[in-house]
């Protein structure tokens, strides 16, 4: 499986344990990541993303970066990337600042443009903002098509970590945070995109924690990993956070082996508050994920 990642790295850890999890499935041979696109405003995401390449030996690998209005919280992780040790950083980085990377828009056009018909998975993990804005792009130099065509002739499967389809705490209404942080980008992908979408909404990620002690041994072959050191900044172990973007990342790279039910197919709608209602629908295009398979091992 081809492979590109958008991300909005930053706010939450698990972008990054999902990064890591392409990393290793393309160690394995298993996938090829093509680039990372990233939704959150903010100098220190490039760098960071540009630095978990690097620690995973892809220091090449490329990473475009929205244009617009700087994140006003500051990430409790992203810092890391300005650690050093000594007057050496402790994970080694070529971007020094987003705003040096490529615009996210020429990126993810220049990567699929360069790849078969029919051959690209996408990853959304974070805010809906990149893949939007890319279905409403002109022709350019890059490819004669529109963004929407060229989306339709290269891609086979987006797979979104976005929405609440089940009572999330006793809440019939909840309005999920990546839908939420830019609604009509999400009410544009819901209604526009031309290819299969697989849906992974918030309750997903909730039934399926990240085990604590992962994070305290399956790390510790690298003196400094990124992964758990971000980890332990985000909110330290024993808490075990949600596995929210690793379900769309593992599904995109391996969606035939039986890890999640599907609904049938029908369509997802965004709703003016965020809230996403999925409709059963005869030839639709979405599929929402409505079954955990937690396999034995």
């Amino acid at each position: 499986a081809k492979i590109i990642f958008d991300t909005d790295i930053g706010n939450d850890v698990d972008d990054l344990l999902a990064l890591g999890l392409l990393h290793a499935l393309q160690s394995r041979g298993a996938c090829e990541l093509l680039g990372i696109t990233i939704t959150r405003c903010d100098e220190l995401a490039g760098p960071f993303v540009n630095a978990v390449n690097a620690f995973y030996g892809r220091p090449a690998l490329p990473v475009g970066c929205i244009r617009g209005t700087p994140e006003k919280d500051r990430s409790k992780f992203l810092p890391l990337v300005e650690q050093k040790d000594g007057d050496q950083f402790r994970f080694p980085h070529e971007l020094k600042r987003s705003s040096d990377a490529p615009d996210s828009l020429k990126l993810l056009r220049r990567m699929l443009a360069a790849q078969p018909d029919g051959s690209v998975s996408l990853v959304q993990v974070g805010y809906f903002s990149n893949f939007a804005a890319l279905l409403d792009t002109p022709p350019d130099d890059i490819s004669p098509l529109k963004g929407i065509d060229l989306v339709k002739q290269k891609v086979k499967l987006l797979s979104v970590m976005a929405g609440a389809f089940q009572t999330i705490e006793a809440n019939n209404h909840y309005c999920e945070f990546n839908v939420v942080k830019d609604i009509p980008a999400a009410q544009k992908l819901a209604r526009d995109w031309p290819t299969p979408i697989v849906w992974s909404g918030y309750e997903i990620g909730i039934a399926l924690p990240y085990p604590a002690v992962s994070i305290e041994r399956d790390f510790a072959y690298a003196p400094h990993h990124p992964s758990p050191e971000a980890y332990i900044a985000y909110n330290p172990p024993p808490h075990e956070r949600p596995t929210w973007d690793l379900t769309s990342a593992l599904y995109a790279v391996l969606p035939d082996r039986g890890y999640f039910g599907l609904s049938a197919p029908g369509s997802v709608s965004v709703e003016d508050d965020g809230f996403t209602r999925f409709k059963p629908k005869a030839g639709g295009r979405d599929l929402e994920r409505v079954r955990v398979a937690v396999r034995d091992q």
